[in-house]
């Protein structure tokens, strides 16, 4: 089958035939009728990722956002079936422990990230291998499409698991979203449906119209101004009660902090870049001295996908309005380029594998 390989950092990433996946006795193999293309994995094609024990090795193929059809199952799987319409998440937990067997598996002990190790090559490929398949698959509503449901992949899964989940995200809160790429946008649509009121912060128009369009109350433009965070306060009367840091830049993970009111909830999405290496400087007297919580976010449970599921089937939120493009397989190396200059805008699938 085709795949998108990972030959070298920074390097076009080889579209060639590989080997197809085989289920073990747990498994299943989908075929991926749609696929994101994340930041992610722009992240890996870089080589980013060895300050957090998190970097991809080469040969790997990417891509980690799939939805598709169930074509086999290993012998032990019973509550999934060869037709079955399904989406994969990218953090899959192994079901059994700890985290797991508390709604956490998204932070499994013995875990894989999809697309990002060698036990679980990607989705850039016409069919992907899913560990643990009971565990890790959800069914798609009969309403939510394959584009729809690859549009969620990790950006929609990780922002709502950040507001709902870590957040607790309330109706009437104000939301601060910084960097408005396709995990951004998901944040805003989504924080607008949940009954806050957003502010989307980015440093070009493009993103600051969609993030308008999908339910943004204000926008900044960070490159217009001096001081985010005061023109992020003023936007909400004093500050929000939860921000977003959706790029992760040093600059916009203290402006999110810094831009939060008393007892405010910080949520840091977005990966660092090797300006960072996994390291930025926050001010730490303003994070005592007025109660604010810094948490992480990374993906969402499996066995939680069925509430994000529930609100797409629904029309709460709409993934493909963010839907900007879509590719083919071999069109994946000149698409992970552009995002090396910013250069995309809301977020691309790959339909034609």
């Amino acid at each position: 089958m085709r795949a998108a390989v990972l030959t070298g950092y920074g390097e076009p990433l080889a579209i060639r035939e590989v080997d197809p996946p085989e289920p073990g006795p747990d498994d299943a193999v989908v075929a991926v009728e749609a696929c994101g293309i994340c930041r992610s994995d722009w992240h890996a094609w870089q080589g980013h990722g060895e300050w957090a024990d998190d970097d991809v090795g080469l040969g790997q193929v990417l891509g980690h956002e799939p939805a598709g059809r169930v074509v086999e199952t290993g012998d032990r799987v019973e509550s999934v079936a060869v037709g079955d319409r399904v989406v994969v998440p990218f953090s899959l937990g192994d079901g059994t422990c700890r985290h797991c067997r508390n709604g956490h598996g998204n932070v499994c002990t013995d875990g894989w990230a999809l697309g990002f190790e060698p036990a679980v090559p990607g989705a850039f490929a016409e069919r992907v291998r899913v560990p643990k398949a009971e565990y890790n698959l959800t069914r798609l509503p009969d309403a939510v499409g394959f584009d729809e449901a690859a549009a969620l992949g990790c950006r929609y899964a990780t922002s709502y698991h950040a507001l709902a989940h870590r957040a607790a995200l309330a109706a009437g809160d104000r939301v601060a979203v910084h960097g408005c790429g396709g995990l951004g946008l998901a944040a805003v649509q989504l924080a607008a449906a949940m009954g806050a009121r957003v502010v989307a912060v980015d440093v070009c128009e493009a993103p600051l119209e969609l993030a308008r369009e999908v339910g943004a109350d204000a926008t900044v433009d960070a490159s217009a101004i001096e001081d985010v965070p005061a023109a992020v306060r003023a936007a909400t009367d004093g500050g929000a009660h939860v921000s977003v840091d959706a790029l992760g830049r040093a600059e916009t993970c203290r402006n999110s902090v810094a831009c939060l009111r008393t007892r405010g909830r910080h949520v840091q999405v977005g990966l660092t870049t090797d300006a960072e290496r996994g390291e930025v400087a926050l001010p730490v007297d303003r994070i005592t001295r007025w109660d604010v919580d810094v948490l992480g976010a990374r993906g969402m449970p499996p066995s939680r996908y069925d509430d994000l599921l529930r609100l797409v089937a629904d029309g709460t939120v709409d993934p493909g309005q963010l839907v900007t493009r879509r590719v083919g397989l071999a069109d994946v190396p000149d698409r992970l380029a552009a995002m090396s200059d910013y250069d995309t805008a809301g977020v691309e699938v790959v339909t034609d594998l």
